[in-house]
């Protein structure tokens, strides 16, 4: 389980000015952190789609943002990340909670859920790269993100296993 802390620690390196997105149970802990980081303005909106586009509008405008949605929200997102990320050249950092994760283990007895069968597919067939982060060992992902982003002027995401602690 990665620690919010460490996560924001690597946003910081990055100066990210803000962070945009919908809270869920996976994200609740780090998003509450964050809104005690006075470096960093939390954005929430009502639909994930909405993220796409005001990040990419404060990218345009001098700003650097970061996306922190679930799964769920990233495949509703579709058509946002296309027409501003993606069309725009918006080298965007997004962290997306894997929901369901777990389901998709060999060892799982539970039903795999959806959310989780189709997340990896639709980032590989929209052209995003990706890395996941499942501990704290894994949290120079983001910088790896930040990286490929830049690189390519086009979006990039970071996946996190479990809840944030």
């Amino acid at each position: 389980m990665p620690s919010s802390q460490k996560i924001i620690d690597e946003l910081k390196k990055w100066d990210v000015t803000h962070v945009i997105g919908l809270p869920d149970n996976g994200s609740a802990n780090l998003f509450e952190e964050l809104r005690g980081e006075p470096e960093i303005d939390v954005v929430t909106v009502t639909r994930e789609g909405e993220a796409f586009a005001i990040a990419s509008g404060l990218y345009v405008g001098g700003k650097q943002p970061v996306v922190l949605i679930q799964n769920t929200g990233f495949l509703e997102s579709g058509d946002a990340i296309r027409g501003t990320a993606v069309n725009m050249e918006i080298p965007l950092v997004s962290i997306i909670g894997y929901r369901g994760y777990q389901t998709l283990r060999p060892d799982s007895n539970l039903h795999p859920d959806s959310a989780a069968t189709f997340l990896e597919p639709t980032l590989n067939a929209w052209g995003v790269p990706y890395d996941i982060i499942e501990t704290d060992d894994d949290i120079h992902h983001i910088s790896g993100a930040f990286r490929k982003a830049q690189a390519t002027s086009l979006p990039t995401a970071v996946l996190i296993i479990g809840a944030c602690s």
